[in-house]
């Protein structure tokens, strides 16, 4: 098994060779390599499916319990300063290896389904491919100095993705958004970097971590210090992860085509942030402010994301929010010390998360059949409604989602995310109740965004919905059961009633068929097989036998500690603790039931009662809006103070100087005019002048 951990290398390596190979081909032979689409597609996945089977048996090797495996060489020396480049193979590097090897290869057949029609198919398997390379570099990363060159590198490529269709507007403004989110992360990133260095003169995570709190106890460093680099580090993982108060460019980053928002954004990239802190936690526990910051940042995203999916008919920017709700769990569990737990629902998350949005795109896939390829009509779930009977398969492993994230046993989400609770309830109360609250709304938007789609009847075709528009009573929708006015959950404002009219009479953007379709198997067979460890992979981490945790246990724990606590497990406390997460989830699936699949109660009125509160859901809690008015507007109004300052006293004080020049020197020339007798009576006058003034002092 040794060879294998030789090898290692091969893994980020191989994608990178695949994305090198077509990028050269489209700079160099662009009409041949786009007519060979297919064959470039093969390549990229071939590559990423050898990459996979190495994760996998690199994975198995660790199960069997080998030792961690470093490999470095020397990158950069200056006097007592070594810097070492590598890889490191140890049990969260063979978890991480294993979920984005299999996700990203998954996502890469979909996408032949999915892009199948699009010009840019190529171009977009070369991004993906680089993606994956960049994504796999940093996970098997041995410092904290090549984490950040993967993690810029991870940044540029979900820049190129998200805006991969740059000729529209919107996805060129979320691509710009997402870049200049998390370049503000990263520098708070790169300042811990930098002062944990001066403080530890290390980049190796364990010997910061062992120094930091040397140096702590010492007094050496104060514990304010301390706790401030470990925060500026969490900025990073606060940007790339999507929390509170960077978490605005995820929900925008929905305009890069759909096995970008499946990859990037469920998976993988997001992700990075929480493999960050598990990565930093030998620092982190050490410094109790820090993980507090953490524990209730992420409990705070968590719940904010949750609040904003109740209202939002996007069925993407829906999932979106939850993507920021589920990360918010994971970083609210590394904050209380839960690490396993943390990394648990990250790995279950990844699968039933990428699945939801996959099958998202197989929904917008089968409605573009219908109203064409807008996406504002595409992925308005306003305009669906019993696609079950049109997409039977999508519509299963959509439900599966559904239930695993909505922490229903014995799905995957619900022994991670009950095993996050338990552990919030050990450490604090009052992040328990948080929790356990989101978890009921988790539960009710995820069956509102499916009862939507999937059931009821079909309101996107003409018969049933264009007629329907001009209703007597005003803006309306049929949202399965009745009419909506334009006002509460699944309303039409005007604007939006009158660009779909507008739409509808344009036969240029309209489909051609009346009812939508199941999606060709290349995209549906990615959703039956992501749809088995949606089911059964949470079935390692149960309490009875948490194979999970004996797996991948904090670095500050052995493996003896793990096991005599696994031993210790309170089976009368799980069930009280697993009977309350999951009522509350049944609730939530019982009040979404009766709101949008019997018809039972009137989410109109319920908004209405609740007013204030739905326009908070359905404005985002104004972020972007305060966002907008203070660093876009302020900024443009300090660039035009700089500018003014610029114009009046900068280049005010260069033309004065100009002008005096000017005016001087065309003075002066008058006296020039070559007779020594007027030159002689400058120099009398001026002597007389001196004497004058010197003969009065």
């Amino acid at each position: 098994m040794e060879v294998i951990y030789q090898y290692a290398w091969l893994i980020p390596v191989l994608p990178l060779l695949g994305a090198m190979l077509v990028g050269l081909g489209l700079i160099s032979l662009n009409q041949v390599t786009n007519r060979l689409r297919q064959l470039n597609a093969v390549l990229i996945i071939s590559l990423m499916g050898a990459a996979m089977g190495l994760s996998f048996a690199i994975l198995w090797s660790q199960l069997h319990g080998h030792a961690p495996y470093l490999r470095t060489l020397e990158w950069a020396a200056a006097g007592n300063f070594h810097l070492s480049m590598g890889y490191t193979i140890d049990h969260l590097t063979a978890l991480m290896l294993v979920i984005v090897t299999t996700v990203a290869f998954l996502v890469m057949v979909y996408t032949d389904g999915y892009m199948a029609h699009d010009p840019g198919y190529v171009r977009f398997y070369a991004y993906l491919s680089l993606f994956g390379s960049s994504m796999l570099g940093l996970v098997v990363s041995p410092n904290l100095v090549q984490i950040y060159i993967f993690w810029e590198l991870v940044g540029m490529c979900s820049y190129l993705l998200v805006g991969f269709w740059y000729d529209r507007k919107s996805a060129a403004d979320a691509a710009q958004k997402a870049f200049v989110t998390n370049r503000v992360g990263d520098f708070g990133l790169l300042l811990g970097i930098l002062g944990l260095f001066w403080a530890t003169g290390s980049f190796d995570f364990q010997i910061m971590g062992d120094r930091l709190a040397q140096l702590v106890h010492t007094g050496a460093i104060s514990n304010l210090l301390a706790a401030l680099l470990a925060i500026l580090v969490f900025l990073g993982p606060v940007a790339k992860s999507a929390q509170f108060p960077l978490h605005v460019w995820l929900p925008d980053a929905m305009e890069g085509p759909t096995p970008i928002s499946a990859l990037i954004h469920a998976a993988t990239m997001v992700a990075a942030g929480v493999f960050l802190i598990a990565r930093m936690y030998p620092v982190f526990e050490h410094v109790p402010a820090a993980m507090n910051t953490i524990a209730y940042t992420g409990a705070f995203t968590a719940f904010l994301g949750a609040t904003i999916a109740i209202t939002q008919n996007d069925i993407k920017k829906g999932l979106a929010y939850s993507t920021i709700s589920q990360l918010g769990y994971m970083v609210m569990a590394m904050g209380v010390g839960a690490y396993s737990a943390g990394l648990f629902h990250l790995m279950t998350h990844a699968y039933f998360k990428a699945m939801l949005f996959l099958g998202s795109g197989s929904v917008i896939h089968g409605m573009e059949a219908v109203v064409g390829h807008d996406p504002d009509l595409a992925q308005d779930m306003r305009l669906m409604g019993g696609l079950r009977k049109f997409m039977p398969i999508t519509a299963l492993t959509f439900f599966i989602g559904c239930v695993a994230i909505s922490g229903i046993p014995p799905f995957a989400g619900f022994w991670s995310k009950d095993e996050i609770l338990s552990a919030a309830f050990a450490s604090n109360p009052l992040l328990w109740g948080v929790g356990w609250l989101t978890a009921g709304i988790t539960a009710f938007y995820m069956f509102r965004m499916y009862f939507t789609t999937f059931e009821g009847q079909f309101r996107g075709n003409k018969s049933q919905l264009w007629d329907k528009l001009k209703s007597p009573v005003g803006m309306a929708i049929v949202t399965g059961f009745e009419r909506t006015p334009a006002f509460g959950p699944g309303a039409m404002t005007k604007g939006e009633l009158e660009a779909h009219e507008e739409h509808h009479h344009d036969d240029h953007g309209h489909g051609h068929s009346e009812y939508p379709h199941e999606s060709p198997w290349t995209m549906t067979l990615p959703l039956v097989v992501l749809a088995i460890p949606s089911v059964l992979i949470g079935l390692v981490g149960t309490p009875f036998a948490n194979y999970f945790e004996e797996f991948i246990y904090s670095p500050n724990e052995t493996l003896e500690e793990v096991v005599a606590k696994a031993a210790e497990v309170d089976l009368h406390e799980f069930y009280i603790m697993a009977g309350g997460s999951v009522g509350i989830s049944l609730i939530g699936i019982t009040v979404a039931s009766l709101m949008y699949l019997w018809g039972k109660i009137n989410p109109v009125a319920i908004a209405a009662q609740i007013k204030p509160l739905y326009e908070l859901s359905l404005n985002k809690w104004y972020f972007d809006d305060i966002y907008h008015r203070v660093f876009v507007l302020g900024s443009r109004r300090l660039a035009r103070q700089v500018m003014e300052v610029d114009y009046r006293v900068v280049d005010g004080a260069v033309n004065l100087t100009g002008f005096f020049t000017l005016v001087s020197g065309e003075g002066l020339k008058y006296f020039e005019n070559g007779r020594a007798q007027f030159y002689a009576l400058i120099v009398f006058a001026a002597v007389l002048g001196l004497v004058i003034v010197f003969g009065v002092t």
